[in-house]
């Protein structure tokens, strides 16, 4: 039986490489979070008594679990609510300023790199997180798993709840699609 300190450094552990990778799946950083966390706390209150061994291959399960229901949801919700902005009293400013949507913090410190390789280095960053968004569902979900969570393909297989052959094809596919996109966008692979 593994101990609380250990379940909470295998979810700080986890926590980041999770939220980017919910990010990529739902496009919506505060839905993100809320589903991460989500996850978090169904691994701590149902598999807290499992081997730490076991925690990995669960808490992706339950991530991926999570995040489809995150989807249900919305379709649900989408299906069943009316758009609130028709209701809305149009405004005489003309347009819908929102202070905290123009605001942005800097995620990274300036180190020894010059501004211009901080700048290059930030937008292929860039560039590269909106290719790999623009992924279909699955090729994304197993280019992540394999490559960002760095499971193998049997892992992968589990979480995905599909045939290691497919993982293979997904991966493949995504990798080619994310080269040849790169290629296009003058960035060499």
């Amino acid at each position: 039986m593994a101990t609380d300190k250990e379940l909470t450094d295998f979810l700080r552990s986890v926590e980041r490489r999770a939220f980017k990778r919910t990010v990529y799946a739902v496009r919506d950083d505060d839905a993100a979070l809320d589903i991460v966390q989500d996850a978090m706390i169904r691994l701590a209150e149902k598999y807290a008594d499992h081997a730490a061994a076991e925690w990995p291959m669960l808490f992706q399960r339950i991530l991926s679990n999570a995040t489809m229901d995150w989807f249900r949801r919305q379709r649900v919700r989408n299906a069943v609510m009316q758009n609130l902005s028709d209701f809305e009293a149009d405004h005489d400013d003309g347009g819908d300023f929102d202070l905290l949507e123009t605001l942005e913090v800097a995620d990274g410190v300036l180190g020894t790199e010059s501004a211009a390789e901080t700048v290059s280095r930030a937008q292929i960053l860039q560039l590269i997180e909106s290719e790999v968004q623009r992924l279909p569902t699955r090729q994304r979900e197993a280019f992540l798993l394999r490559y960002w969570e760095e499971l193998d393909v049997a892992e992968t297989a589990l979480v995905m709840g599909c045939s290691e052959g497919s993982v293979k094809t997904h991966c493949s596919r995504a990798v080619h699609a994310l080269a040849a996109a790169l290629r296009a966008q003058g960035i060499p692979s």
